[in-house]
């Protein structure tokens, strides 16, 4: 019997993925310098399991707006909230080529809004991004200078992607 995914099995997968891709990054940013950014708070868990992992990492969570479990939440210096578009227009010019790591956590249920949070990361994304950067996206990206990377053992496919920038960019 061939039974199609339910949403339960759908967010599972992207979980586990979510999770597996995670450690995986910290691993790989671990000899590099530079920021985090975190696009999309939710309820925190995302950033929790980032600023465990990256203790000595300065984690920067972009959102429209705080709605996370209360010790959860980023300080004030590190959280940046509004239009996604505008606040990474506005952290280019401090962060520019420094984010080794970046994790979009951003996409819906509604495709035309997907489409339209992909081309606002495909503009924002590339010029933030340091030679041999990482992103992790929950939805499937063209990052200029990036090129998409198998996922690691434990990831299912389709449910999340990731990309390196090139070293010479």
């Amino acid at each position: 019997m061939n039974l199609r995914l339910t949403r339960l099995d759908k967010l599972y997968y992207r979980l586990q993925a979510q999770h597996v891709c995670l450690n995986w990054a910290a691993t790989e940013i671990a000899p590099m310098s530079g920021v985090v950014f975190e696009l999309g708070l939710g309820h925190g868990r995302t950033y929790d399991h980032l600023r465990t992992r990256l203790p000595d990492r300065e984690i920067h969570v972009f959102d429209r707006e705080v709605d996370c479990i209360a010790d959860c939440t980023p300080p004030d210096d590190r959280l940046w909230l509004g239009d996604v578009d505008k606040t990474l227009a506005a952290a280019q010019e401090r962060f520019g080529g420094r984010v080794v790591l970046l994790h979009a956590d951003l996409g819906t249920y509604e495709a035309e809004r997907n489409e339209v949070i992909k081309e606002i990361l495909r503009r924002r994304v590339p010029p933030l991004l340091a030679p041999g950067a990482i992103v992790l996206s929950d939805l499937p990206l063209v990052l200029e200078g990036a090129s998409p990377l198998p996922l690691p053992d434990g990831a299912r496919e389709g449910r999340y992607f990731l990309y390196r920038r090139s070293s010479s960019s």
